[in-house]
């Protein structure tokens, strides 16, 4: 196997893009290429302490700065892109999480409007120790401090939507873009239907870490050095974006209501599942629903983000996942850290 090419990028403040679709690309790259990358967290970098308010430091709607888009040579509508994590991690020793007025899960927001005074708006600044691999969540209105586990994944993930559409990076859907799941980290590969000549591939919005669902709308948010592996599987369409791991693959919908956006992540697997192992629809039905989970992504978003997650235990002697691409994409990664 030769060697595959490299390319590193780090985007200057003018280079970021803040949608998917309507960006010219910054680079064009050859399936099977390396993309060594740092990202700009959600604030563009804006919120650094306690007193740096969104409302005042950020200006809507330039939130969640992209790295890219980079067009893939020979990518048509109707094939896949997969990309693989080699490695996601923290570029900074700290991360910023907030609240914003009329945004979030357990509040008033613009599309559950009520009479209620929105909640405050307030900072925490969270820090990272990564050589132990955890990050500081320190109380603001007590002496109280925790310890959780860091696991960086990025938010943001996609190609350029079908029909002319231009969409923000707020935005999760078909295409990809603001899923916000952590099942987005690295060692798992996210795999995109092609929409437009070139695929327009952008990642942004890393995460220290995100509980299920991204509760109050912001995790805790850093900039990213990220490693890819990309590349194209001719032929293959894939509707809504799907994940695998080693030990999982993973449906994803999006969509208002939640429930939709589980139907769709759920009605995806089924239909997976159903090519992948030889069974009638009714079947692949029957078998989902006894052996699925159903994590959330987000449900904050302009569109909430729900998953389907299977075993891949429970499809022994069962191959040609995506033509093997996460196997492949896998080595490579690992020849690659292990230079």
């Amino acid at each position: 196997m030769s060697e595959p090419r490299v390319l590193e990028f780090r985007p200057s403040a003018e280079q970021f893009a803040w949608t998917f679709g309507g960006a010219a690309p910054v680079a064009r790259i050859a399936p099977g290429t390396i993309l060594e990358l740092w990202t700009e967290d959600c604030f563009a970098g804006r919120v650094r302490g306690k007193d740096d308010l969104v409302s005042v430091v950020c200006e809507f709607p330039f939130l969640n700065p992209q790295t890219g888009p980079f067009y893939v040579e020979g990518a048509e509508p109707g094939d896949t892109l997969a990309v693989h994590f080699i490695s996601v991690e923290p570029a900074r020793s700290w991360a910023a999480s907030t609240t914003v007025p009329l945004f979030g899960a357990l509040t008033s927001t613009h599309l559950t409007a009520t009479l209620q005074d929105p909640l405050p708006e307030v900072v925490w600044i969270w820090e990272l120790d990564r050589a132990a691999g955890l990050c500081r969540f320190s109380a603001r209105d007590s002496e109280f401090t925790a310890d959780l586990p860091l696991n960086p994944m990025h938010g943001t993930v996609g190609v350029a939507p079908a029909n002319l559409e231009v969409r923000s990076a707020l935005v999760p859907d078909a295409f990809g873009g603001n899923m916000d799941t952590p099942e987005m980290r690295a060692g798992v590969t996210c795999y995109l239907g092609v929409n437009v000549e070139g695929a327009l591939l952008s990642i942004g919005d890393g995460h220290a870490r995100q509980g299920e669902g991204e509760t109050c709308g912001v995790a805790v948010e850093c900039a990213m050095n990220t490693v890819l592996a990309v590349d194209l599987i001719k032929g293959v369409a894939t509707p809504w974006p799907r994940l695998e791991s080693d030990a999982h693959i993973m449906s994803t919908g999006s969509a208002r209501p939640l429930e939709d956006a589980f139907r769709i992540a759920q009605a995806d697997l089924v239909q997976w599942v159903s090519e992948l192992a030889g069974l009638s629809a009714m079947d692949a039905y029957q078998f989902i629903s006894q052996a699925v989970e159903a994590p959330l992504a987000n449900v904050v978003d302009t569109n909430y983000t729900s998953v389907a997650k299977l075993a891949k235990s429970y499809l022994p002697g069962r191959t040609g996942v995506m033509r093997g691409s996460h196997d492949q994409l896998r080595e490579i990664g690992r020849a690659y850290l292990g230079r």
